[in-house]
């Protein structure tokens, strides 16, 4: 189901000055993560003719998550079908599907906390891209099991008929779609790599570099696009630095990929963009 575009372009753009609120107070450690430990599954698999990207969307939520609230229908962290990130026009569902370069080959419905899963295979690659959304009032959930995979803690498989595709850790790239949590919660960083590989990410939130950036460290993870600044964690950016990143292009080419599209879809200056979305360190 698409959204109205007249009504949700207003609030796309509006999202990268207002969408985030950052409260350092409170940023205690919540109790249920005290306690937490990685993942116990840890199913290793490497197939190298072909690709996996994993996508981690935190789905807009304007009850559970520390937002600037936008209208209700797209802000229901619980309704996969309408929210910003997934079910809108630029939701990572909706554009994806639209795209010429992807086939949707497989749709799951989610279990737990994942309330929808997505398998595309890229037209003319042999690369698969594994889109989860997940319920906005687990953010601290899928903000932890993302920095799992990029560690090669937490590692997973599903099947596309018979064939056998690595996700979590398994995936080459790893992707967070979403509100920076981090703004809010606290994390221990207990996300050290596992394995001695480098796995690439991209992280579309709020000033992600700057709250993400020790977890990435510790998990040795290799940052290609994330951010300086507030921003509109919208599906254009992601795509357009994806296929960079299929073609085998420099960090440096796929960010400028990025900033082309943010450009385009956020009307604002290519030095704005410039300034905000970032590659390395």
């Amino acid at each position: 189901m698409r959204c109205c575009k007249n009504v949700f372009y207003i609030v796309a753009i509006c999202l990268p000055v207002f969408g985030c609120k950052a409260n350092p107070a409170d940023k205690a450690l919540s109790p249920a993560l005290k306690s937490s430990v990685p993942q116990s599954k840890n199913i290793a698999y490497t197939n190298q003719s072909c690709k996996v990207i994993h996508v981690f969307v935190a789905l807009c939520d304007n009850k559970y998550q520390g937002i600037v609230p936008v209208p209700p229908k797209i802000g229901n962290g619980q309704d996969p079908e309408t929210n910003l990130y997934w079910g809108c026009d630029n939701g990572v569902r909706t554009y994806f599907k639209r795209s010429k370069d992807w086939r949707l080959v497989k749709k799951q419905k989610g279990k737990k906390m994942i309330m929808e899963r997505l398998i595309f295979k890229h037209r003319t690659q042999n690369v698969f891209l594994v889109a989860d959304a997940w319920d906005g009032q687990a953010i601290e959930k899928t903000t932890e099991d993302f920095l799992f995979s990029c560690a090669g803690q937490l590692k997973d498989t599903i099947h596309y008929k018979k064939q056998v595709i690595g996700i979590d850790g398994n995936a080459q790239l790893l992707a967070y779609i979403g509100h920076d949590g981090l703004m809010d919660f606290g994390l221990p960083n207990k996300f050290k790599n596992a394995d001695g590989k480098t796995r690439d990410c991209i992280i579309l939130a709020c000033i992600s570099k700057k709250y993400f950036s020790g977890f990435i460290t510790q998990a040795k993870a290799n940052p290609l696009v994330w951010t300086t600044g507030l921003m509109c964690p919208e599906a254009y950016t992601l795509h357009d630095a994806i296929a960079g990143y299929i073609k085998n292009e420099p960090n440096e080419a796929i960010r400028t990929r990025a900033v082309s599209a943010y450009v385009k879809y956020q009307k604002c200056s290519v030095n704005a963009a410039t300034n905000l979305l970032v590659s390395g360190w």
